[in-house]
């Protein structure tokens, strides 16, 4: 059995996130799974290096495999493509050794999210962009960004109270980018609990309304708690952008 790592870019809109589930077959993880098992006749898992939810894109996931196949990488990947829906590519292949795995060797990832605060969203960018339609303080965003970062315990930022794993997490950084009516908003880190990026994406958002200070970021870490946290922002503005490994 050869162990395969694939970088898959896709637009999320129409799925249930990327992992595989058994009351819907409308899942990336799926559509990839069916595909080679079409093509090998046994049973393939693919693993991910994270679970995007439903409606998120990705722009480099990273995934693996291990099938028995005669076929040329290039093979391999013509015929992903082929048989893959359009909105689904497969941007590269390559054997990997055995033991790599795309999520448990991940070291770090980012992840994009995009706001529109014009008046109305362009309209080939709609389903990619969050049409928030409101003028935000991104130097107030910056700062209540600033005690956000570091080694902390994130759950306040999570939507699965029932999470019994640990969820201390170390976000390396967020970085804001301005252009023109569109802010684009980068988080880096080691790790992202479920929701952790749209729940600080609505936190940071609520500093920018000046429905928050700030200084408020350091009491809702310390709670715990989710509802002191923002609101969870709307699929369509994630995206993730790059996973790195050692």
């Amino acid at each position: 059995m050869k162990n395969y790592r694939i970088i898959v870019e896709y637009d999320g809109s129409r799925y249930d996130g990327w992992q595989k589930q058994g009351n819907t077959d409308q899942t990336i993880q799926g559509k990839i799974e069916h595909v080679l098992e079409r093509m090998s006749g046994n049973h393939i898992e693919v693993h991910g290096s994270g679970r995007t939810d439903a409606g998120v894109h990705a722009v480099n996931q990273v995934a693996n495999f291990h099938i028995d196949t005669d076929k040329k990488e290039q093979e391999l990947l013509v015929y992903l493509n082929h048989y893959l829906p359009e909105d689904i590519r497969v941007k590269a292949l390559n054997q990997v050794p055995e033991r790599f795995h795309s999520r448990l060797n991940a070291v770090e990832k980012t992840y994009l999210y995009r706001i529109e605060m014009g008046e109305k969203s362009q309209v080939f960018e709609r389903k990619y962009i969050y049409g928030l339609h409101k003028n935000l303080d991104v130097e107030a965003m910056g700062r209540a960004a600033a005690f956000l970062c570091g080694e902390h315990d994130f759950k306040s930022f999570c939507s699965n109270s029932k999470m019994k794993k640990s969820t201390v997490r170390t976000l390396k950084n967020i970085k804001f980018q301005k252009e023109d009516s569109r802010l684009f908003i980068r988080f880096t880190g080691n790790g992202f609990l479920y929701n952790m990026v749209r729940i600080l994406m609505g936190t940071l958002i609520e500093v920018g309304l000046k429905e928050r200070s700030p200084e408020e970021m350091t009491g809702i870490l310390h709670a715990l708690d989710r509802k002191e946290a923002g609101y969870t922002v709307p699929p369509e503005g994630l995206f993730l952008e790059c996973v790195s490994y050692k």
